[in-house]
């Protein structure tokens, strides 16, 4: 998996120079991040714009940022109309987005995994992905459909790496000497996979059926 410093856009981009990196949305009232982006700082996830619709819009009037992905903290809705309105956010998201090649990940909180899927599954919401986090309850559930994660630096990702897990991995960080020495010792714990050690038992809320004349060789050697 990539290791990415998640950065506060309260912070100052000039010391991460022209690294990937994700950034923690707390606002950009003097554009410097969209202006960094705009000179090739290339930001590929952004956490932490909230579910509500307006503070999430706001992010994409900062063109120049252009995230892979937009990473929503879900909470459990207290009661059906709180259920409605996050899938009406999600929709007017979703249209924010076409086009421009930014897709929404969920961070689903502790306790909030049941509701939310359920919620997504009686819209057909198959275009939202999820965000694995330190917390994230019934992993295999998500499996399918985990585009992004964040860690800390205490963080076990071995159930990740089970599960063939080998995209991006936010890391908060303020210093970037600091960063460095947190992510290389992840890295070196969690080495790079390139296939599963255990299968899903579902994909995209169906049963994986085996297919018994598909088997996985030894290593490849040059003759």
């Amino acid at each position: 998996m990539r290791f990415l410093p998640l950065v506060s856009s309260r912070l100052d981009p000039a010391p991460w120079g022209q690294s990937p990196l994700a950034l923690r949305w707390e606002g950009d009232p003097g554009g410097r991040w969209d202006a960094a982006a705009f000179r090739g700082l290339p930001v590929h996830v952004i956490h932490g714009a909230g579910t509500a619709l307006e503070p999430a819009l706001e992010v994409l009037r900062f063109r120049n940022l252009s995230p892979d992905f937009l990473v929503l903290p879900v909470t459990r809705p207290a009661n059906r109309e709180a259920g409605f309105r996050l899938l009406g956010d999600l929709e007017a998201l979703l249209e924010a987005t076409s086009g421009r090649g930014v897709k929404l990940a969920l961070r689903i909180e502790a306790g909030a995994t049941e509701p939310v899927l359920n919620l997504l599954r009686q819209a057909h919401g198959e275009a939202v992905g999820f965000c694995w986090h330190p917390a994230v309850e019934d992993l295999e559930r998500l499996a399918d459909r985990l585009w992004t994660g964040l860690c800390d630096p205490g963080s076990d990702l071995r159930s990740l790496q089970r599960l063939g897990y080998r995209w991006d991995m936010a890391l908060p960080a303020a210093d970037p000497a600091a960063y460095r020495a947190q992510a290389e010792a992840l890295a070196a714990a969690h080495p790079p996979v390139l296939f599963p050690a255990e299968w899903p038992a579902t994909a995209l809320g169906r049963p994986v059926v085996p297919d018994p004349d598909v088997t996985f060789g030894g290593p490849w050697e040059p003759r």
